[in-house]
């Protein structure tokens, strides 16, 4: 569903956005609609051209890519505050998705039509310099995800995302198929690593969770006590 953009000065969210001249802040208020889609929504998907350029202003959406012979992986998440690296890059090349985008919680974001972003991209160079500092750093964090996937190991690589999904909370609910799409591997490879991390008595399993028993051990593996 969606409505007129008049949900407060929803520009002020995002500190690039906020520096905008004021002209420039007026044309994405009044030219923009406020959307909101429940959890589990497919918000775009492989095939698809952009309509919109969004701005997440509430919750979480998952970017993953399926292959050819059905593996996935998670290339990054959208979180409240930042813009989606596929999009700008879609709108830019106007060419098609080839990730799916999924919202895992209810998702409220300003929209940006197509001929708006084109407009703005082409004529304000403070939102031009926004757009690519933003796409930039995106495709930094996806060169490192990269990088981790082919040269790091498996075990560090989990113990890291088991730390990263727990928040804090010492239950994370996921199953092995979902950390395998995490991770980019098989849920085998999932499994195997986990009955070890279970056996040195760093985890306890459950159906459709995990518990960190020792997460000490845990952020040592992953590097996060060095």
């Amino acid at each position: 569903m969606s409505a007129p953009a008049a949900v407060g000065e929803w520009v002020e969210r995002f500190p690039g956005l906020a520096r905008l001249e004021p002209a420039t802040k007026k044309v994405l208020l009044s030219r923009s609609a406020i959307v909101e889609v429940p959890k589990d929504t497919t918000i775009f998907g492989p095939g698809k051209s952009p309509e919109n350029m969004l701005f997440l202003l509430d919750g979480t959406v998952r970017v993953q890519q399926t292959s050819e012979t059905g593996h996935e992986i998670v290339l990054y998440r959208i979180h409240a505050g930042q813009s989606c690296v596929l999009t700008t890059a879609c709108l830019l090349a106007y060419e098609d998705y080839t990730a799916e985008g999924i919202s895992e919680t209810p998702v409220q974001a300003a929209a940006i039509p197509r001929a708006v972003f084109d407009e703005l991209v082409a004529t304000s160079k403070s939102f031009r310099d926004f757009v690519f500092a933003a796409f930039s750093k995106r495709i930094t964090d996806l060169f490192l995800m990269i990088d981790e996937v082919a040269f790091q190991r498996l075990d560090v690589r989990l113990a890291d995302k088991l730390i990263e999904l727990s928040g804090g909370e010492e239950m994370i609910a996921t199953t092995h198929q979902k950390l395998s799409v995490e991770l980019g591997t098989a849920r085998e490879v999932i499994s195997r690593q986990l009955q070890e991390f279970q056996r040195r008595g760093w985890i306890e399993q459950s159906r459709g969770a995990i518990s960190l028993v020792n997460r000490t051990e845990l952020e040592t593996l992953a590097g996060h006590n060095s």
